[in-house]
């Protein structure tokens, strides 16, 4: 289909976005570690929850297959994108990049000409120090800004592209990104790797505080019975501050706020600062918070209605709700969980309730992230602080 050859290691929503958006105008091969999810690709399924991918992948021609084949993936590649995992380790207070160096060292062995794009999430300095070990240049780092659910549609209208490594090919690179894309006129910037590390952390620690400031504008709201609605468009209605990204919630979750935020203030470990450690910090107080308004109704039975962090994902990987169902479980209280996306019958060993008009009848209190219309003939068992109705 073309000349350009990409390989992308990873099939989350990074991965998987990206080789949708590719695989229009290039060969992509996607490699992952597991079979299912290579399977399904290869099928022309999406591996995450998107109804853009979903939507592409049925109606488009791609040029685009997955293995889990090294040999297979990473030879005759002109780029090779890295978009594996990187957890935040508690212990080091260190993203965990033992998959992302894998991946170098693999990519190098198998090919001698590749531009390496890390699209994982490393802590500051981390390109440059795998440029240094491996004794190349031909490593950059290119932030991605993406949300979950909307990833395919946030690569089609990017905020901005960033490049970050002096490598020309990395210049292309930005130019088929810009090529595959919906938007015109995309701001496109060059640094150096360690600004555009820099750039993701602050970018997620910011929409973190932003979440953690109308989060607490909610707490004092609620401790003193006031309307947060009214609160909230009242100072949004300043342009400099803005009517987006407002809504409340039970605190920022999902993948990339809590371990950036983290990982963002174990860099400042030799450089004064309060607010960073105030933002990790708040979205603890808000869960504790949260849990003792539920408390205080005494309930026996409270009912978990989904666990990821908002609509059209089906992440719910460090969801808030998962907090504020472990600080009721410790106070002995009776927790059930309603989540289609779960298999099993036990989620942190509580029972996970597959009917729900079940759920809803045993349910005193039911506590939901965001608000479903399915839940709106109990709205009167309805813990939630989603005031706007978005995400």
């Amino acid at each position: 289909m073309a000349d350009t050859k990409i390989t992308i290691v990873g099939s989350g929503y990074v991965g998987m976005s990206l080789a949708v958006l590719l695989a229009k105008n290039n060969d992509v091969i996607v490699l992952d570690i597991d079979s299912f999810r290579v399977e399904q690709i290869n099928k022309g399924l999406s591996t995450v929850v998107d109804n853009e991918i979903e939507k592409t992948l049925k109606d488009t021609k791609l040029s685009l297959v997955a293995t889990t084949d090294k040999s297979e993936a990473y030879s005759d590649s002109d780029y090779i994108v890295i978009a594996t995992p990187t957890d935040y380790d508690t212990e080091t207070n260190y993203f965990d990049t033992s998959s992302v160096e894998t991946v170098i060292a693999d990519a190098l062995e198998y090919n001698n000409k590749a531009l390496i794009i890390i699209k994982s999430t490393v802590p500051v300095g981390f390109t440059a120090q795998m440029k240094n070990k491996f004794v190349t240049e031909r490593i950059v780092f290119s932030p991605e800004f993406l949300r979950e659910g909307r990833a395919l549609y946030d690569n089609l209208y990017p905020s901005r592209v960033i490049i970050g490594g002096e490598c020309p090919d990395g210049k292309f690179f930005a130019k088929l990104l810009c090529d595959a894309a919906l938007k015109t006129d995309i701001e496109t910037l060059y640094m150096r790797p360690t600004e555009a590390e820099a750039v993701k952390l602050f970018s997620n620690t910011y929409l973190a505080m932003r979440v953690s400031f109308f989060n607490e504008l909610d707490s004092y709201a609620l401790a003193h019975n006031l309307d947060t609605k009214s609160i909230i468009e009242g100072v949004s209605l300043d342009n400099r501050i803005g009517q987006q990204y407002n809504n409340p919630s039970f605190g920022y979750g999902g993948y990339c706020l809590p371990k950036d935020t983290k990982q963002l203030l174990a860099n400042y470990e030799h450089v004064p600062q309060n607010l960073i450690q105030a933002i990790v910090t708040s979205n603890t107080t808000r869960k504790d918070f949260i849990a003792d308004r539920i408390l205080a109704q005494s309930p026996k039975t409270v009912g978990i209605y989904r666990l990821a962090m908002k609509k059209g994902s089906d992440n719910f990987r460090s969801s808030a709700v998962q907090g504020i169902m472990k600080r009721i479980k410790a106070k002995g209280i009776e927790v059930i969980i309603y989540d289609p996306l779960l298999e099993a019958d036990k989620f942190f060993n509580s029972e996970v309730v597959v009917d729900l008009v079940d759920f809803k009848s045993r349910s005193e209190i039911i506590i939901a992230n965001r608000r479903f219309d399915e839940l709106s003939d109990v709205s009167h068992k309805i813990f939630t602080r989603d005031i706007f109705g978005i995400d």
